[in-house]
């Protein structure tokens, strides 16, 4: 069995809008050409919070004052191993922006979000975020970059 991939993701917000990731400078990158949030991978000793204010601060400059955790995604995909997604969003933060390199950095009106190329499971939890949902579960299932079935909390999830 493959081994459980630990990761944050985090999502600033400002002015009605969400720091998003434009995910183009590596070229091996699971995550190609992609808008997602900014985050990573669980170092040895880090829990997921931990985790999220590294990150966050590594990749944007900005620190992060009281993010708010807000569900856990996890994601199938053969070949990748099964990752478990910590998700976060911040609407209190200070510091200075400075580049990203995996990517690049911009503030997107939330309702454009869904406009841009993000991964469809990706649409479920953002409509779950926008609607104040309480702490969720998402279990997503894709084959290739197909999402091919999804559970909210254990039930179905509503796909639109």
């Amino acid at each position: 069995m493959k081994e459980l991939l630990q990761t944050t993701l985090c999502y600033l917000e400002r002015d009605g809008c969400y720091l998003m990731l434009h995910r183009v400078k590596k070229k091996q990158d699971v995550n190609r050409d992609k808008w997602i949030g900014v985050g990573g991978k669980f170092e040895p000793g880090e829990d997921a919070l931990a985790c999220a204010l590294r990150e966050v601060r590594e990749e944007t400059g900005y620190t992060m004052h009281g993010p708010r955790y807000r569900g856990i995604v996890d994601f199938t995909c053969d070949p990748w191993p099964p990752e478990r997604m910590h998700l976060f969003t911040c609407t209190d933060f200070s510091g200075t922006a400075h580049d990203c390199d995996e990517g690049e950095l911009a503030w997107v009106p939330k309702d454009r979000v869904e406009q841009l190329p993000i991964w469809e499971g990706d649409k479920l939890f953002f409509r779950l975020l926008n609607r104040g949902e309480p702490f969720f579960h998402l279990e997503l299932y894709y084959q290739g970059d197909r999402l091919v079935h999804a559970l909210l909390n254990g039930a179905p999830a509503p796909r639109d």
